[in-house]
């Protein structure tokens, strides 16, 4: 691998079991039953990944699990610093475990992600919240074990939040969350630096895993009967540019493809700016990788993107869309993400954002309105409208995607999808729920042995943002 992205090396990893041993025999000393941990997940895909990596560290530690925080000896927040809303659940989460600290000293509290990446953040902690145990950031996951044996024997609170720009480790034990769908994160990090983001800062540079270790752990997830499996990165259309030799991701895509098995391949985020015809034409001809193309635009201003320092224009953005519409027709569903009242944007301006929405026609939007970042360049910007101004913007948005969400369905009556079921639906107790190639959902009633399998599943009524189903006679 390049010069530039660290590896934890094999000897470092045995340290690591060695902690987690040692975790172990102190854990079966201390406690009279296998003590139970609560690991809470905010934010994106890639935080669930981490955490996924985090409890089969725990579950290898001796560790079983439980969603009650008031019966685990050990609580973990894994957290997410995209928006403010999100701080202010975990502080106030956070806090609402004082009273049962106090009442159970020998109770671990540990808060790690992104949030802790932020030094003023890790600051409010420490002064703040005495009572939480281990704090330790987005770049030493791996280290999990040799962390938690430190905060069970040190009198003392534990603070890893080393300032460097990640490593890779590979061969991390996992305890996915879910038997038939998975994800595998391809690389960390990124290097876009869009003005409002404060990712950049709290993951680290962009790097890639190596080919060889990606599609091994694929292979092994369909060996083992996974049937959707999601490749994540920040930006991964950036994928292979730091290995040598070079990887594009359209090559990583093909390798997948061509591995024996019934799955489907899906993939998040793309950046418009690294976008490729390439890609879109993998996505075209490679019957497992799904149809499915997430493609923030976050606005369709052209002066509102280059203050967000999003590298693309509106033109360049469209003209992504439209050729992907040409290869793959309504095979194709398009989401995107919107960010409502950016520092200095206009009515006007905001309103090319909903023509833009009425040009894509996608199925689906994720509409946020601007949360301010500290430490980002948007941050120092003036942002005179109101909250209140902003919040009527993002009404009239979110009326308009209804709209066209309601008209995008109503175009797939009577249509036979292959689909995945993956669990249970929201329709009625004996409703499933089960997702296209393109990613929309189909819900049908059915047996609960279905889930983990792929269906025929006919539309029968398109509703706004689901549709309903039966199922077909299935000879996939």
């Amino acid at each position: 691998m390049p010069a530039k992205i660290k590896k934890v090396s094999d000897e470092e990893l045995e340290v690591q079991r060695q902690f987690a041993h040692k975790v172990n025999e102190l854990t079966s000393k201390r406690y009279s039953s296998k003590p139970l941990a609560c690991v809470v997940t905010y934010g994106c895909q890639q935080n669930v990944a981490d955490s996924e990596h985090i409890k089969g560290m725990l579950e290898a530690m001796g560790y079983g699990f439980t969603e009650e925080r008031t019966e685990a000896k050990l609580i973990i927040f894994n957290t997410c610093a995209v928006r403010e809303h999100a701080e202010d659940r975990v502080f106030g989460n956070v806090g609402a475990l004082k009273k049962y600290k106090l009442a159970n000293p020998d109770v671990v509290i540990a808060l790690c992600g992104c949030m802790m990446q932020q030094q003023h953040i890790a600051e409010k902690i420490k002064k703040s919240f005495p009572f939480v145990d281990l704090v330790f950031g987005t770049h030493v996951v791996y280290k999990v074990p040799e962390l938690i044996y430190s905060a069970l024997t040190k009198n003392r609170r534990v603070f890893e939040l080393p300032d460097v720009d990640g490593v890779i480790a590979e061969g991390i034990p996992v305890k996915r969350d879910n038997d038939k769908k998975a994800w595998i994160p391809i690389m960390y990090g990124c290097n876009n630096f869009c003005s409002y983001c404060i990712v950049p800062y709290v993951r680290g540079r962009e790097r890639s895993r190596e080919v060889e270790d990606v599609v091994a752990e694929f292979k092994s997830l369909v060996d083992d009967g996974y049937k959707e499996i999601t490749l994540l990165g920040q930006n991964v259309n950036s994928y292979g540019k730091d290995l040598e030799p070079k990887v594009s991701f359209s090559e990583l895509l093909c390798m997948l493809n061509e591995l024996d098995g019934d799955f489907r391949i899906r993939f998040m985020t793309s950046h418009p700016k690294d976008c490729t015809k390439e890609l879109i034409e993998t996505m075209a001809e490679c019957d497992k990788v799904a149809t499915h193309l997430h493609l923030p635009f976050q606005s369709g201003n052209d002066r509102v993107l280059k203050a967000m320092n999003r590298s693309y224009t509106r033109e360049k953005y469209l003209s992504l869309i439209n050729y992907a519409k040409e290869l793959m027709g309504d095979e194709l569903s398009i989401t995107s993400d919107i960010i409502v009242g950016f520092p200095g944007e206009t009515y006007e301006e905001f309103c090319d954002t909903k023509s833009l929405v009425e040009e894509i026609k996608a199925t689906s939007l994720f509409t946020f309105i601007y949360s301010a970042r500290k430490g980002t360049p948007a941050a120092e910007m003036d942002d005179p409208v109101p909250y209140e101004e902003k919040s009527k913007w993002m009404r009239e948005l979110l009326a308009l995607q209804e709209r066209i969400s309601g008209e995008q369905m109503a175009l797939h009556k009577g249509k036979v999808f292959k689909c995945f079921v993956y669990g249970k639906g929201k329709q009625g107790d004996n409703y499933l729920a089960a997702r296209t190639d393109g990613n929309l959902i189909i819900e049908f009633v059915g047996d609960e042995g279905l889930i983990g399998t792929f269906q025929k599943i006919k539309v029968t009524e398109p509703l706004t943002y689901v549709m309903l189903g039966e199922l077909e006679r299935n000879d996939l």
